[in-house]
C-alpha cells in the first residue's frame, strides 16, 4: 500500500536550518509529483512546496521561496526540503502528500519547531 514517512523535524533556533525528508513506497515514484504541506497550530493546511515527477520543475509558497528547497532522489524514494533562514512563523507540523489515481495520501507529519 501506499506510505510517506516523514522524518527530520525537530526544535532549532530562529536563523538556522533543518532538512526533511519523504520516504515514499507503495507505488511508482519516478510517475508521480509529490507536495509538501504544513499545518501551524489553529491554522489551516497550507502548501508549502511541490517537486514534478521528472523533478525539473518546482513550485513553492511565496512565504518560502528563497529559503526552502525541494528535491527527490529517485534511488532512493525519497523526497526532501531544505529549509535554511527559518522563522519563528515556519514553526508547524509539515507533510508530504501524493495524488495518485484520483486519491490524496498523507504521511503522519514532522514537527518543526523554530524557537529561541
Amino acid at each position: 500500500q501506499v506510505q510517506l514517512v516523514e522524518s527530520g523535524g525537530g526544535l532549532v533556533q530562529p536563523g538556522g536550518s533543518l532538512r526533511l525528508s519523504c520516504a515514499a513506497s507503495g507505488f511508482t515514484f519516478s510517475r508521480y509529483e509529490i507536495r509538501w504541506y504544513r499545518q501551524a497550530p489553529g491554522k489551516e493546511r497550507e502548501f508549502v512546496a511541490s517537486i514534478s515527477s521528472t523533478g525539473s520543475s518546482t513550485n513553492y509558497a511565496g512565504s518560502v521561496k528563497g529559503r526552502f528547497t525541494i528535491s527527490r532522489d529517485y534511488a532512493k524514494n525519497t523526497v526532501y526540503l531544505q529549509m535554511n533562514s527559518l522563522k519563528p512563523e515556519d514553526t508547524a507540523v509539515y507533510y508530504c502528500n501524493a495524488r495518485i489515481q484520483y486519491s490524496m495520501y498523507w504521511g503522519q507529519g514532522t514537527q518543526v519547531t523554530v524557537s529561541s
